[in-house]
């Protein structure tokens, strides 16, 4: 099993890359998230690797959160590497960690290749998991505190807004406690 390649960049595209590991070129599947962040020629991935009937297929990744979540989501039926992938190409670990703290279905739906069904499945399935996506180097400010993210919301939902609503005040708040991002968010909902 391929675990991670650490080699020159001898062309790349969107959906991926050939790596020169030692004089052997590897055929890495990367996200756009990914494509995005590679270095202009020496790189390190950490690879995923997936046989099938017909291929042996490496899919690379910068970072091991996004690793973390793309062998996650391929262990959800009907989720296969393709879809995976855009996922990982629409948003970062710690986006999509959002979009499933929120349970936001429509989040899921802008993915290209997924519908309301694969959408809803895929949010059952990765309940929990957000806190799992998010670490301290790389949390959003808007969700830096996850938990308490979390509470805020329950809290708000109590109140009887909505959860859109509700994520659309938290997304603009910079606080990490509860408290704080109760109070920022009931003043910004009196507007919305």
């Amino acid at each position: 099993m391929i675990v991670g390649l650490n080699g020159i960049v001898v062309y790349k595209e969107p959906n991926f890359v050939h790596l020169d590991v030692n004089g052997v070129v590897y055929e890495v599947f990367i996200s756009l998230q990914t494509f995005s962040a590679l270095p202009k020629e020496k790189v390190s991935l950490f690879t995923t690797q997936i046989f099938r009937e017909d291929a042996q297929l490496l899919f690379g990744f910068l970072e091991t959160t996004e690793k973390k979540m793309f062998e996650r989501l391929i262990k959800i039926n009907g989720v296969g590497p393709k879809v995976a992938m855009a996922i990982c190409s629409t948003y970062t670990p710690s986006q999509f960690a959002v979009v499933i703290n929120n349970s936001d279905i429509n989040g899921v739906k802008k993915v290209p290749g997924i519908g309301p069904k694969s959408a809803g499945r895929i949010l059952v399935e990765l309940n929990g998991f957000d806190t799992e996506l998010l670490q301290p180097s790389d949390v959003d400010s808007s969700a830096a505190n996850t938990q308490a993210y979390a509470q805020a919301m329950e809290a708000l939902e109590a109140l009887g807004f909505k959860k859109d609503k509700i994520s659309k005040a938290l997304s603009s708040l910079e606080a990490d406690d509860t408290a704080t991002l109760v109070k920022g968010a009931l003043k910004l909902l009196q507007t919305i």
